[in-house]
Formats: structure tokens, C-alpha cells, sequence
């Protein structure tokens, strides 16, 4: 998308950025107006009034107002968005109309894909960090897979960053705030060696904050006392060559170094398992009662977190006499470090160890080649597209020194619940020394390889039938091979579930704790991560996608201020396998949790069918635009991932709707300087009324004819900006922007406890500099009412039962003893930023 005259604010939200000299004259003597915004939401530029798709677009100087650095912020200006974070910043989760991808599992791609200058990035925490001097971002709603390739069923937010300029500029940032942040961020622009064919961009950038929370060690052996801060670099370099004027290219390289601790989790409520804890721990081990807005997280074990993110691209444009040329080849690599305390209290219980054992690391290599041209009456374009991603996944987790004593007490508490369960009741139940059945640092280490191919060729066209109506059709077919090789290992054996299953074990749990009890105890003894039928286990899985998908749309433009269409579209998302240790029921007595490993961990293709119904409306001599579109997705095998308090566990729920409309408004006001824009969405997403497929526990019970979790049936934001003259050469900026979001659950189980109430997040932002810019001071806030909400709420390591059951899956609060844990929103920041440009 490109901006002539003025810049796009959110979808149909307009602001001044990036005037000529004599565009920022005529400002002082005419009203501003909608004059041209142009988009390329179908590979093409067009003016936004003219696209039969739902487009939210942001320039330059509104994503500078309103504190935008990356994705997550982009949130407050874009209606029926929701970005979340949640064990490290690297799990970050884009939904867009409420539908997205649970971002923890990387065996899982994202709904909502997002590209950066053109090239696709693998999962939605690849794309998490600071995006530079940009451009725009486009946010286009509804699958968008026709064009923008794979993984994009709910939709794609595209990322364009400033090309290098021929003439000379500088720039430079200073900026501190609360939390003890600071940040440096410089740039430099302009021809290389005198030449007129060959310009430079360069950008850099330094950025270090204190945690937001503050951070309980206990015992240790961590001795960090915060958490949720923030530590990175980033350069990004780019060459543009343009030898003629029918041919450029753009070549970019960057590289971003994050060292952070994140995320450690507040306790929103706490459940009885508290006491257990406090006596193991030998104190309290947890936030009691609950207090999650004191933002103080208790962890022995800490969070360290590490991301490393570089690539290289070359794009290249050329015109040609049958049609123009583009062609995007880009190399990237991306991997994140991690560890965690797992159970999120002081009580050493479970970790993840940030040792090299316990990473995600994606290399992708991807080709996307397109022809595009136009006669008289049609416009059109075909292209392939190749992608070879290999990710290389370790994981570990391993057992705390209090692990063995805290299970104990858990599965004896009902015999002992006066004295908060039996000492040593492993020992007992194994007839085995005390503390040697679960070993402090012994548990799983895992690593998973999968290699994905994707090779798709791909069309749009455009029929003008009139110079009113035209039709569009898009189609695509897309092969998606994926291969993996697994290999696990149980680090001790699993000496504990081995001593359980053998036949004496199994009689002897019987005799201690009754027939009816064992099969129970036996499985809290064969958790996945000590199960030792997995240790020593490869498997090879194997799966491949052919599938086929388009669109069809059909618009009238009925005088020059109205625009209507009316399109189709259908999505697809390739299917893939779950990276984490599953087991089934078989191998114990009957009723009871398995222990036998599920080879096949493969999930089935996401499809979509989206119908939408838009009207494009410019008014008043272009200085109000207000459009409207009403849609209706339907989602088959929409591909679910959730944490069940053990493991993650991928489903493929039948069906999954969401209807609703899109409202953006822009106005240019008779105030000079003054506009305003805001946007409303309204989204009722829901599950089908089917029961979840293989649930035998009926831990997703509450899911069938339920709102999904993070899917808020309201939203909406607005941004006032207004620009005014102070003396005879300051100039003042002020800029204030609301997001609201109505009530939603913030878990995957959506259990009642984790709902968030409705809330309001505001920036505000003002600038004072004189007219050329030269330099602006800007005192600015983010979440400036200090608004505490929830991220994602989920349910304590084993700290507590929902009541739900094999038999039974009606909900009870009375029953539901879970300590519910959560990652919270940031809270207030402000502080003072100086630009200075040359």
C-alpha cells in the first residue's frame, strides 16, 4: 500500500504524515480531505474505496502518535484485534474477528498470518518485536489465502517498512520513561557514492526497561527479584537500486537480539492446594489469598528468555511489454531460548532449563514469484509461491526438588487432611527409599525435527463489465508436505511409573490405596514427562496437504461516493502434528488415565468459508469516509490447542462460526488540524454445539456452543489527533487513542474464573516542535488510566481439579478447586521522547 497527499489511520482512518513543502502550505488554507488511499490487499494498488476487502491501515505518523513499535500495540487502533503474550514474548498470538492460533505449540501455524515487506514469517511470535521506521501496516480481515499464501484463514497483517530515499536524511531518538526504560534508536538515509541509481537505509535501535512485576524467589536458586522487562538491539539494513525506470530492486537485512526474563504469572485465584505447597516450601509459596494486580510473581526457578532473529530478502520489480514482474526471495532464521519456572511459585516443583536444551529455532527459505498486467476491461495476475521451512524443537522438563514430597501429599490429602496429605506416600506407595523416585533435575528431554514444503501457484483477476461493476475471481492450489522425526527421552527411566506398572507395583497401590483409587494414582505416577514408555522412543510422522482455495467477488460502485460489493472466500490451513508427549487410555485398568504413547500426533487441514457484504462510503467532499461490512465465517476442523494442565493437546473441533459487523470512520472536522477517527467491530464467534472430539476426560466440556476464549463480542477505538500552530514557528501535537474491548474468556477450557470484565486501554501522546521538524519533544503515556486486565488466565501445575470427569461434564464452581494463574496486560508506562531529524 502507498499514501499519496495523506496517510491512511485505521481502515478508513486518515492522518497528514510525510507532506511535500508545498502539500504542508496548502494545508494552512484548505481543509484536508480523503484524497487517495491506495492499498495492495490484491497485489496491486488501488484506492481503499475501491477493494472488495475489509482493509485496516495505519501510516507512519498515527502508528508515532500512538506509540506503536509492534504488533501487540497495534492493537489500540485496530477494532477486532487481539494480540496476547503469554510464556515468553516469543509466544505471542494474533487473532483477528476472535479467531487465532494458540501461539505455545510451534507445531502449529497461525490463523492470522503476517508478512513483513513481502515476505511470510512462520508463526506469530517470529513477527514479535521492534518493526523499525515504518511505512504502514495493513490489517486485512477474513482468510486472505488466495494471495497472501498459507495460514491466513482469519486473516493477515502486513508490515511495510521505509525503502531507502535518494536525497539525504537523518534521524535520531532518545526516549526514558517509568520502569527505568530508556531506548536509542538512530537511522540514516541517502545515495551511496554519489550514485543517482543506488540509495541506503540504515536503522538502529537499543531499547532496556525494568520488569513489570516483582518477583518472589523463595529458596532459589534464582535470585532475580523482576520479571517482564525488556532488553534488545536491532539493525536493519537495506539497499534500493533502481537502474531504470521500469525496474527496482530492494535488498534488506536485519538482525534483533533479545536477553529478557519473561514471563513469570500472577495468581488470580488460589485454591486449597496452597497448603500443600506452604508445607513442602516450608513458607508460603504463592500469592494467599490471590492478589494479581500487586504484579508480584513467585518463582525459585526464574525466566530466562533469549531471541535471536536475522534474515536476508531481495525484492525485485520490472516492468516488462507482457506485464510486471515481481520477485521475493528471502532466508531467515529465528530461534528463542527459555526457561521457566513451571509451576509458578516458590515450591520447587517443576522448570524448564535455559541450558541449550530448550529452544524453538525456525529456518525458512522462501520464493514467491508474480505476473501481473492489465488490458482495458481486466486486470490480472498469476504467480507461484515455494516455501522450505525446518524447525529444530528441543524441550525439557524436569523434576523440582519438591516434587516428589508435594505429589505425595496431593494423591494422600483425602486419607490426611488435617496434616495436608502423608510424608514420603510415594515412598510408600513404591516401596522405594524416600525422595528417589523423583529426583530433582531428572524428567523429559525431547527434540523434535519437521521439515515443510509448500509449493502453490495462484491467480486473481479482475472483470471491469462496466465502469460501475466489475468481478473479481481468485483461486490457489497448494501442496503442503510436512515430515517429522521425533525423538524422547526419559532422563531416570521413569523409574517411578516403571516401579507403579510392573505387577507388583499395581497390586501393591491397590492394597494401599483400594482398587477403585489405583488406575488414578497409577497415572498421576506416569505423567507424560515420567512416563519411561517414552524414554528412548523415535517415530517418524509423515502428512501431506493438496487442497485448493479462492474467491469470488462482485462490486457496484453506485455514484462516486458509494462503493458496495459482496464476495466469497475460502480459506485453508495446512494441517501438521503436535510437538509435546500425548499418551491415550490403554495399558491401565479400566476408567483410568493412559500411559500408552499415541504415535500418530498429526492433526487434519482448517478450512473456512467467509461471506461478507461491505459498503464503502465517502461523503461531504471527501472529508467523511465511513464504511460498513457484515460478515459470516464458518470454520471446519479449526484447529484448537490447549493446555490441559499436564500437556498441550491439539483438537480438531468440527465447527467453529463468526458473524458480525465491521464499522471504520474517518472525519476530517471543519477545526483545521483536527480529525477523527474510530472503528467498531462486532463478532459473535462461537464453537458448534458438537462435542469436543477425543475428550475423554471432558476437560473442554464448556466448549460446545460456547464464545471462544479471547474473542470480545465488542470492540472498538478511536483516536482524536489535533495539530495547531504555537507562535510563529512551534507547532503543538496532541494525540489521544482508546481501545474497548467488551467481557471474554482468557482461557483455552474456558473455565469461569479466567473471563476478563469489559475495559478501556487510552494512550495519549503531545508534541511540540517547530514547523520543519527539525526536532519534537513528545511527553507521552500508554495505558494511561492504568486499565488492569488479564492476557491469558490458565490453571496452576497441578494445583487442583475442575470437578469436571470422565463422568461428568456439567461445571461446579463448589467442585472446582484450581489455582488459576495468569499473564497479565502492562500496566501504565510514560516518559519523554526526543527526535531529532538532519
Amino acid at each position: 500500500m502507498r499514501f499519496t497527499q495523506v496517510l491512511c489511520g485505521t481502515a478508513s482512518a486518515v492522518v497528514l504524515a510525510g507532506l511535500t513543502p508545498l502539500a504542508a502550505q496548502a494545508q494552512d488554507t484548505e481543509i484536508q480531505t480523503v484524497d487517495s488511499i491506495v492499498v495492495t490487499a490484491q497485489k496491486r494498488e488501488q484506492n481503499l474505496q475501491d477493494v472488495p476487502v475489509v482493509v485496516t491501515a495505519v501510516g507512519a505518523k498515527l502508528l508515532q502518535d500512538t506509540g506503536v513499535k509492534d504488533i501487540k500495540d497495534l492493537t489500540i487502533l485496530t477494532p477486532g484485534l487481539t494480540v496476547t503474550s503469554t510464556t515468553s514474548e516469543a509466544s505471542t498470538t494474533a487473532r483477528i474477528r476472535g479467531v487465532g492460533t494458540v501461539g505455545d505449540n510451534p507445531g502449529l501455524e497461525s490463523s492470522v498470518g503476517v508478512v513483513i515487506d513481502g515476505v511470510y514469517r512462520p508463526r506469530n511470535g517470529v513477527s514479535f518485536g521492534d518493526l523499525g521506521q515504518m511505512e504502514r501496516i495493513e490489517v486485512l480481515k477474513g482468510p486472505q489465502g488466495t494471495l497472501f499464501g498459507k495460514s491466513t484463514s482469519a486473516g493477515v497483517i502486513n508490515i511495510v517498512t521505509k525503502e531507502p530515499e535518494f536525497g539525504f536524511g537523518a534521524e535520531a531518538e532518545a526516549t526514558i520513561g517509568n520502569f527505568n526504560a530508556h531506548g536509542l534508536a538512530a537511522s540514516v538515509t541517502g545515495p551511496l557514492f554519489g550514485s543517482e541509481t543506488l540509495a541506503g537505509r540504515l536503522y538502529v535501535a537499543a531499547r532496556e526497561r525494568d520488569g513489570y512485576n516483582d518477583v518472589r524467589t523463595g529458596k532459589g536458586p534464582s535470585t532475580r527479584d523482576q520479571d517482564a522487562d525488556q532488553g534488545f538491539y536491532t539493525v536493519r539494513g537495506q539497499l534500493l537500486f533502481v537502474p531504470d525506470d521500469k525496474s527496482t530492486f530492494r535488498l534488506i537485512g536485519d538482525y534483533t537480539r533479545r536477553d529478557e526474563n519473561c514471563c513469570g504469572a500472577v495468581q488470580i485465584r488460589t485454591g486449597p492446594t496452597a497448603n500443600i505447597l506452604a508445607i513442602v516450601n516450608g513458607g508460603p509459596a504463592l500469592a494467599n489469598p490471590a492478589d494479581p494486580y500487586a504484579r508480584v510473581a513467585y518463582s525459585n526457578r526464574g525466566a530466562p528468555a533469549s531471541v535471536e532473529d536475522k534474515g536476508v530478502s531481495l525484492e525485485g520489480k520490472i516492468e516488462t511489454g507482457f506485464g510486471d514482474i515481481t520477485s521475493i526471495t528471502a532466508i531467515r532464521n529465528w530461534r528463542t531460548d527459555n526457561g521457566q519456572d513451571s509451576d509458578f511459585t516458590t515450591a520447587d516443583l517443576a522448570y524448564r532449563v535455559k541450558d541449550g536444551t530448550n529452544y524453538a529455532e525456525f529456518t525458512t527459505f522462501s520464493q514467491e514469484l508474480r505476473l501481473a498486467g492489465q488490458t482495458e476491461n481486466f486486470d490480472w495476475l498469476v504467480g507461484a509461491f515455494l516455501a522450505d521451512e525446518r524447525l529444530d524443537n528441543r524441550a525439557n522438563f524436569l523434576y523440582g526438588n519438591d516434587y516428589e514430597q508435594y505429589l505425595g501429599r496431593l494423591l494422600s490429602l483425602s486419607a490426611s487432611p488435617a496434616t495436608g496429605g502423608i510424608p514420603n506416600f510415594v515412598a510408600l506407595l513404591l516401596n522405594r527409599a524416600p525422595n528417589t523416585s523423583f529426583v530433582g533435575g531428572q524428567g523429559l528431554r525431547d527434540q523434535y525435527k519437521q521439515r515443510a514444503t509448500t509449493i502453490a501457484g495462484f491467480t486473481n483477476n479482475t472483470w471491469h463489465v462496466t465502469d460501475a461493476f466489475d468481478i473479481t475471481a481468485g483461486l490457489r492450489y497448494s501442496i503442503d508436505d510436512k515430515t517429522l522425526d521425533t525423538y524422547q527421552t526419559t532422563s531416570d527411566g521413569g523409574v517411578a511409573c516403571a516401579t507403579a506398572l510392573s505387577p507388583a507395583g499395581q497390586a501393591r497401590i491397590a492394597t494401599l490405596v483400594g482398587a477403585a483409587n489405583a488406575s488414578t494414582v497409577i497415572g498421576n505416577l506416569c505423567l507424560p514427562w515420567a512416563n519411561p514408555l517414552f524414554n528412548g522412543r523415535g517415530t517418524t510422522q509423515k502428512r501431506s496437504d493438496k487442497e485448493w482455495s479462492g474467491t469470488i467477488k462482485a462490486s457496484y460502485r453506485f455514484s462516486p461516493e458509494v462503493f458496495t460489493y459482496a464476495s466469497y472466500a475460502r480459506g485453508y490451513k495446512g494441517g501438521g502434528f503436535n510437538l509435546d508427549r500425548t499418551q491415550s487410555a490403554n495399558g491401565l485398568p479400566s476408567g483410568g488415565p493412559g500411559v500408552t504413547p499415541i504415535n500418530d500426533t498429526s492433526f487434519p487441514a482448517e478450512f473456512v468459508d467467509s461471506y461478507e457484504i461491505g459498503m464503502k462510503n465517502t461523503l461531504f467532499n471527501k472529508t467523511v469516509l465511513f464504511n460498513v461490512t457484515g460478515f459470516y465465517q464458518e470454520f471446519s476442523d479449526f484447529q484448537l490447542n490447549t493446555f490441559l494442565g499436564t500437556s498441550f493437546a491439539v483438537r480438531s473441533v468440527p465447527e467453529v462460526t463468526s458473524k458480525g459487523v465491521d464499522v471504520d470512520f474517518l472525519w476530517f472536522t471543519p477545526v483545521r488540524g483536527l480529525s477523527i477517527q474510530s472503528g467498531l467491530s462486532y463478532a459473535d464467534t462461537k464453537y458448534g454445539d458438537q462435542k469436543i472430539p477425543n475428550d475423554p476426560g471432558n476437560a473442554l466440556a464448556l466448549l460446545p456452543g460456547s464464545r471462544m476464549s479471547l474473542a470480545p463480542k465488542w470492540s472498538g477505538s478511536a483516536s482524536v489527533t489535533y495539530e495547531t500552530p504555537v507562535g510563529e514557528s512551534l507547532k503543538a501535537r496532541f494525540n489521544i487513542g482508546a481501545k474497548y474491548s467488551s467481557d471474554y474468556n482468557t482461557g483455552s477450557d474456558l473455565f469461569p474464573p479466567k473471563v476478563q470484565k469489559a475495559f478501556t486501554v487510552v494512550n495519549g501522546r503531545i508534541a511540540l516542535g517547530p514547523q520543519d521538524d527539525k526536532w519534537t519533544a513528545e511527553l507521552w503515556a500508554q495505558n494511561l488510566l492504568d486499565e488492569e486486565y488479564t492476557q491469558v488466565g490458565f490453571n496452576g501445575f497441578l494445583q487442583g481439579s475442575s470437578g469436571l470427569s470422565a463422568t461428568n461434564a456439567t461445571y461446579n464452581p463448589a467442585l472446582d478447586t484450581i489455582t488459576y494463574d495468569a499473564f497479565l496486560g502492562a500496566p501504565r508506562t510514560y516518559g519523554l521522547t526526543l527526535r531529532a531529524k538532519f
